[in-house]
């Protein structure tokens, strides 16, 4: 115990009382209309980049977009969202931003001119996601005791599997369904992706307000008190950190942007020169001016940590996660580099390898396209029903052989696309990618939100993501070069080693540590 500990009288402690089925209902709703925004995101994104003139090697840099704003966006605001209180609550607030940003850029992105319009929408429609989507994860550790979190992770799950089905079917369903043109001419989308975009647009508003007004919050008082044993070690938390760990951050930040960019120029594409100034000339030297800041003043940064402001906290939390985060992180590499290989490559790969097109412009290729739509509607609907079947298997053969084992169907699933000849039959291996799916969105968050300090919910959640984001941005550096060096640019190789990921994914969590404290 330090000398200097705060003498503050602690709260008296309380029992968080269970919610009901309705009320995590309520919380939970809002998932929806994020992944409807999100899944026609990953289902028509590269569908456009190819439209607008993008080619297969140029995908995975042209989706830099996605990891680098989660990267950036998520640990702000649940930092931001960790230190809110005021009328609408603590993470609502966050919700509403991002829902209106994510609804404009909705209604804006399917009407982009040029190749470097459209990617530049995906920055501003996934950091509006971002917005919303982070709080919601700490969202369920304030409002559930921990006895209810995997249940309301899953139901998170539920709503995620539900919205992506029909926002991932959308353009197939009003191109068979209501005779909407699913082709259109050179450098222009077709109508059956704008309309989906605006039918998105209005689900994810409407969801999220729902939750918004359904919902309550406790107070931070409140929170304090279901926590009040934990909080005593709130002060503790920052005695004994050293400004090195800073100028250690710095270090690796600036090796990180160097090795990133470096990968991006291998592939010799000069429009991604501007990465290297965001990797080199954002990261690097940010996390420096931390370093010699908090160097300068060790002190204050021991023992007035609330005054070092944003970034330093943020910083200082990344090395002090809990055991468990950093052996989770290993988990949630292999698998968010799996998905992401999936979602940026599964188009090109159906359209080449199954429907013999690479063609935008030709009627085989916009089918195939649009059957890709149908076979991430499965892989969503499968995760619905997977999220109703894992808290079950959780209790009878616990948390990481059930990871185990849905990841393990998830890989075996991707694989399974280089065998499949006929297209008809994809829809078979994307029951494995569901309940793979499922699985990465409840069990890791389940196991950490039982290791957190519960005053850092919302910080280290979106610390947490940074192990979701890295992946996809080596996954962006990197793949167009693997395919073209070593599989003659055919992305169908994409997916199988993104299924190889997945099994490695699910070896990785049996190394998890559980049963921690809530302190290092």
């Amino acid at each position: 115990m330090s000398a200097n500990r705060n003498t503050t009288t602690q709260p008296a402690a309380a029992i968080q009382p269970k919610l009901n089925f309705w009320q995590i209902f309520n919380m939970c709703f809002g998932f929806l209309g994020i992944q409807f925004g999100f899944a026609l995101q990953n289902a028509n994104v590269s569908r456009i980049f190819q439209t607008l003139g993008a080619e297969i090697d140029a995908i995975p840099i042209l989706w830099i977009a996605a990891p680098l704003t989660g990267l950036i966006v998520q640990p702000i605001i649940g930092y931001l969202s960790d230190n809110t209180w005021n009328s609408l609550g603590r993470r609502r607030p966050y919700f509403l931003i991002g829902a209106v940003c994510t609804t404009l850029s909705l209604f804006i992105m399917p009407h982009s001119p040029t190749l470097w319009i459209a990617a530049g929408m995906l920055w501003i429609m996934d950091a509006s996601i971002n917005i919303a989507m982070e709080p919601f994860r700490a969202f369920v550790g304030d409002n559930l005791p921990k006895s209810q979190r995997t249940q309301g992770y899953a139901m998170q799950s539920f709503f995620i599997g539900i919205g992506a089905v029909v926002a991932s079917a959308m353009p197939y369903m009003l191109t068979n369904y209501l005779d909407v043109a699913n082709t259109a001419p050179a450098g222009q989308i077709a109508d059956s992706v704008k309309y989906s975009f605006y039918f998105g647009a209005v689900v994810l508003f409407l969801a999220v307000g729902w939750t918004i007004i359904s919902t309550k919050e406790y107070s931070p008082e409140q929170l304090a008190a279901f926590h009040a044993a934990s909080s005593d070690n709130i002060h503790d938390d920052f005695i004994g950190r050293k400004a090195t760990q800073y100028q250690q951050s710095g270090f690796i930040w600036m090796f990180i942007g160097a090795v990133f960019t470096s990968a991006i120029l291998l592939q010799d594409l000069d429009k991604q020169l501007y990465i290297l100034s965001i990797g080199i000339f954002v990261f690097g030297p940010l996390q420096l001016y931390c370093a010699f800041k908090l160097n300068s003043a060790n002190q204050v940064a021991l023992e007035q940590p609330k005054q070092l402001g944003l970034v330093f906290n943020v910083v200082n939390d990344l090395f002090q996660m809990p055991k468990a985060m950093k052996q989770l992180a290993v988990v949630q590499f292999f698998a968010w580099f799996a998905l992401f290989a999936m979602w940026i490559y599964s188009t090109s790969a159906v359209t080449s390898f199954h429907y013999g097109s690479s063609d935008v412009l030709s009627q085989a290729y916009n089918d195939g396209a649009d059957w890709v739509g149908i076979l991430f509607a499965s892989y969503n609907g499968f995760a619905a029903i997977a999220a109703m079947i894992i808290p079950l298997l959780a209790n009878k053969v616990g948390v990481k052989f059930t990871h185990t084992i849905n990841m393990s169907l998830g890989g075996l699933g991707l694989i399974s696309f280089y065998f499949i000849q006929d297209p008809s039959l994809l829809w078979i291996p994307m029951i494995g990618v569901g309940f793979a799916w499922a699985s990465i969105l409840s069990v890791p968050y389940a196991m950490l939100s039982g290791v957190l300090p519960p005053h850092k919910m919302g910080v280290y959640m979106g610390i947490f993501n940074f192990f979701i984001v890295i992946p996809q941005l080596m996954a962006a550096s990197v793949l167009g070069l693997l395919l073209r060096v070593f599989f003659n640019s055919e992305p169908i190789y994409a997916l199988v080693l993104g299924g190889v990921f997945m099994l490695i994914s699910g070896i990785a969590v049996h190394f998890v540590e559980q049963n921690q404290t809530n302190n290092k």
